[in-house]
């Protein structure tokens, strides 16, 4: 074949260079109105604001617990055994647990267990999933298919029955230990998500550009693919939260997971139970809070599963 024949059929580096330029261009486009669109839909659902408020003040009860009451748990003398389970007055506006704690103060400070554990946790199991599901998704081969046995094996397991396993051999104790116990179990879920979507975006255009200039495979995932598979991850990640936060609670009414002296909703519940037809109002406070916070996550996770994610539309 001659010069000019070679000529012709190769394409110019410029040629590809615009060719990609243009597919990435493209790619941005359509996450951008994605974002945009998303956000002018949850700006016209009154349960994005309502749940986000919800939020708001939970995060501020978790940060700074002293803005919403003057009194510490962990002071001498918070607990009299001579105010056992007195119910609701003026200054103690939930009454006093059964070792004469007031529960006001017991369920404010029990807020930042219980955000650690759904913030922390959510946010492991989205990097650890997240990173597996892009690495399987790209490599694919031998790799993709240990990855899925390995996946397979741990969704087997509830979330609730692995960790009741697991804690009942290592032990709970505080916020970050089930964190950590939960987020080794809870990852598989992120991790088909994300799975799912790079294998189904690594073929697109911008893509094969991105190869042709001979970008590497880290600059392609998180460069060209991550920003194109976020949003499905952003709606399990959001509903997510609701579930981890009463899950630990579940735990530690068990008598599995946060233990005392630390705080929580789920132990102040496990401790009210025997006492819920004398003394109902150290029950329901705890477990009216709980179902607040779980709720605020859970209804956040459905405004933005409506926004974020096109089947829904």
């Amino acid at each position: 074949m001659s010069e000019k024949t070679i000529e012709k059929t190769a394409p110019a580096d410029g040629v590809v260079s615009d060719k990609a330029t243009e597919a990435e261009e493209k790619a941005a486009a359509r996450q951008a109105s994605l974002i945009r669109d998303g956000w002018e839909i949850l700006r016209k659902r009154p349960m994005f604001y309502i749940s986000a408020s919800v939020i708001v003040i939970l995060l501020a009860l978790a940060v700074a617990p002293g803005l919403f009451t003057s009194r510490s748990p962990f002071s001498d003398g918070f607990c009299q055994l001579q105010n056992s389970l007195n119910p609701p007055s003026s200054g103690h506006m939930f009454g006093y647990d059964v070792q004469g704690c007031d529960i006001y103060t017991r369920s404010v400070f029990g807020t930042r267990n219980s955000i650690i554990v759904g913030v922390v946790t959510t946010l492991a199991t989205t990097a650890l999933g997240g990173l597996l599901g892009i690495i399987a998704g790209l490599r694919g081969g031998w790799l993709d298919a240990v990855l899925s046995r390995v996946t397979e094996v741990f969704s087997a397991l509830p979330l609730i029955v692995g960790a009741l396993l697991i804690m009942s051999i290592v032990g709970g104790g505080d916020a970050w230990s089930v964190s950590l116990i939960m987020a080794v179990l809870g990852w598989p879920q992120v991790y088909r998500i994300m799975r799912g979507e790079v294998i189904a975006n690594k073929h697109n255009d911008y893509v094969m550009a991105a190869k042709a200039l001979g970008a590497d495979t880290t600059r392609i995932a998180f460069r060209h693919i991550l920003p194109n598979t976020l949003a499905p991850v952003i709606v399990v990640t959001t509903m997510n939260l609701g579930v981890y936060i009463s899950a630990e609670a579940a735990l530690s009414y068990l008598g599995i997971g946060i233990q005392h002296p630390n705080i929580s909703w789920g132990l102040m519940i496990s401790d009210a139970t025997d006492r819920f037809l004398t003394s109902p109002h150290a029950l329901l406070f705890p477990a009216t809070v709980l179902s607040i916070t779980v709720l605020a996550f859970i209804m956040l996770g459905d405004v933005v599963r409506d926004a974020f994610d096109p089947k829904m539309r």
